[in-house]
């Protein structure tokens, strides 16, 4: 006799979908005891549950479940992608308009990296949208102190080894020299820490500036340092294959609040 599936959905995914965390956030807030279902406290979050339980996180039901909605956000130079930090930096969420609903990022740059950061309200689509296999280019714009040749850029091209750890393949062309820098694009297909930072040092190379300039379809275009713009439904349905009704409004590009 064969067990029949539980109804549902994991609870951990439920969650996330709602924009309370990513999935795997939702794994450790389950594990640290601050999640109950129908009132009873949860150790596990091997659960699934269906729209008729009641969800808890911290004593607080959990909002219903939104249309996913994701924003193109361009990210100054000197905010942390954190919601907050232990060294009291500024955030760049201390930076997004007032009347943002609550949006996780997919993604990081780091602090003083700038361009395109993608932000959502659907931990589900921020988890799939950072997995590797998810194959999608990322393009960067990079000024480097030094006058790199085609020699000093193969090693980058055929993958570099750091301390024991392999970097990808890179996508890079020299653009322009202007003066004692140079400006870059470089491509990559999985970002890792400090990735185009630390791969050009092992070529003699120094970024001074580094900008995302495209996260796979989705394009910095004119946005301007802190401006947030909304994707449209259609964008979402095509690019990403999401077919939850509603038509999220288009925005005009938002400033950010000073």
């Amino acid at each position: 006799m064969t067990q029949e599936t539980p109804k549902g959905d994991r609870i951990a995914k439920v969650l996330a979908r709602a924009g309370v965390a990513s999935r795997r956030e939702a794994e450790r807030m389950i594990e640290a005891g601050r999640v109950a279902v129908n009132g009873k406290q949860l150790e596990s979050p091997a659960l699934n549950v269906t729209a008729k339980d009641r969800i808890t996180v911290d004593g607080k039901p959990i909002a219903e479940a939104e249309d996913t909605r994701i924003w193109l956000y361009h990210k100054p130079a000197g905010l942390v992608t954190t919601a907050r930090d232990e060294q009291g930096r500024p955030t760049i969420f201390d930076d997004l308009p007032e009347d943002m609903p609550r949006v996780m990022s997919v993604g990081r740059l780091d602090l003083n990296s700038e361009g395109l950061l993608l932000l959502t309200n659907d931990g589900e689509i921020k988890r799939k949208l950072e997995l590797p296999s998810t194959g999608w280019l990322r393009k960067y714009r990079v000024r480097v102190k030094g006058s790199p040749t085609e020699d000093m850029l193969k090693p980058l091209r055929q993958g570099v080894v750091i301390n024991r750890e392999r970097f990808q393949p890179m996508s890079v062309s020299l653009d322009r020299q202007q003066g004692a820098n140079a400006w870059l694009t470089v491509g990559l297909r999985e970002g890792k820490n400090r990735e185009i930072r630390r791969a050009m040092e092992t070529v003699g190379l120094t970024v001074n500036r580094l900008i995302r300039v495209s996260y796979g379809p989705f394009q910095l275009g004119q946005l301007k340092p802190g401006a947030v713009e909304e994707l449209r439904r259609r964008v979402l349905r095509d690019q990403l294959g999401l077919t939850n009704p509603g038509e999220a409004p288009r925005k005009k590009p938002v400033r950010r609040r000073r």
